[in-house]
């Protein structure tokens, strides 16, 4: 691998780009970032992805010609394959946005395309909490419950680009369960997001008879104040209440979890996001794994004694992730590195 290999990864959001070089160790230089501002339109858009780039570049004191290849990360509904935003939410009124083509004509440059969540999870295979593992499966939990599969340096996309959608996952009925932002019911999204999070201290407050610190936000529970941070800060402080909703939100989490334990039995589960931060969570979730997922990967060194064999591999790992917010753009340039070669 030459030493030199530079790679750019660009992450699109609803409100910024953000844009560095990382080489071929995935380390990462200075990162830029750029308003999005999607009501300008598509055009003005990928223009200011291109901006990005180019400042990235120059941050990192170097020119196009130092660049190996480009990855690009954005979110929404798109066709991978194709190179395409199709209709994202977060970046309207744009439709049939062809992002990799125009990167790629515009540099002159290999292009990698990806889905954020994707991007983010390979950056957390490629350097970051699951770095050396085989397989990961990682669960984001902002406002919605983002996820990806990544099996050796393969994203698992699917055949409509939405392998990985582990937020829709059902965990409940799908005719009485609670309503996802999708429109259907049952989605792990609706018990596990940080806006389910709320929504659950809110009913679990109204018959909550004991003594908690949430009744401060029963008159704000549209505030910003009132967030999924602020519970699950409440929870480790000893608040009965918080506590509980924080320990049932490891419970669906684990339900998910265990779902994807059955189908892709990876080595590494990595959990994502601002809320989710207690070492406490976290070992909530790891119990409910253990409890409700297949005894073989989850239980693995039980077996171990039980046969007298030392050679099996250890139970399935459940991390939290690393990188933060440069997950996205790392990981893109780790799949502009896969898609180069190099």
């Amino acid at each position: 691998m030459p030493a030199a290999a530079k790679f750019v990864g660009l992450d699109v959001g609803g409100t910024t780009m953000k844009a560095a070089v990382v080489d071929s160790d995935g380390v990462a230089a200075k990162a830029v970032s750029l308003d999005t501002n999607p009501e300008r339109g598509q055009e003005a858009g990928l223009t200011t992805m291109c901006e990005t780039i180019e400042l990235a570049v120059k941050a990192a004191g170097l020119t196009i010609a130092d660049i190996a290849a480009i990855g690009v990360a954005t979110p929404g509904l798109m066709d991978i394959r194709a190179g395409l935003i199709l209709d994202p939410p977060n970046l309207a009124p744009w439709k049939n946005v062809p992002v990799r083509e125009h990167i790629q004509k515009a540099f002159g440059k290999p292009t990698a395309y990806q889905n954020d969540a994707n991007a983010a999870a390979f950056g957390e295979k490629w350097v970051g909490a699951a770095r050396g593992a085989r397989s990961m499966v990682m669960f984001t939990l902002g406002t919605g419950v983002g996820g990806a599969v990544v099996v050796g340096d393969t994203v698992i996309e699917g055949e409509h680009s939405h392998g990985g959608e582990l937020g829709h996952l059902r965990i409940d009925m799908p005719d009485r369960g609670r309503r996802c932002g999708c429109g259907a019911r049952g989605c792990l999204e609706a018990y596990a997001s940080a806006s389910a999070v709320v929504e659950r201290a809110r009913e679990e407050l109204a018959s909550w008879r004991g003594p908690t610190e949430l009744k401060q936000f029963q008159t704000v529970f549209d505030h910003k104040q009132f967030n999924a941070e602020v519970i699950f800060r409440l929870a480790e402080a000893g608040d009965a209440c918080a506590a509980k909703v924080v320990d049932d939100t490891a419970y669906y989490l684990a339900l998910g979890a265990c779902a994807t334990i059955a189908v892709v039995d990876p080595e590494v589960i990595v959990i994502g996001g601002g809320m989710a931060k207690s070492k406490a969570f976290l070992a909530k979730v790891d119990e409910y794994i253990r409890r409700y997922g297949l005894p073989y990967p989850t239980l693995t060194d039980r077996y171990s004694k039980s046969l007298g064999r030392a050679d099996l591999p250890a139970p399935v790992k459940v991390v939290f992730a690393q990188l933060g917010e440069t997950a996205g753009y790392i990981g893109a340039a780790g799949c502009a590195k896969v898609l180069a070669g190099l």
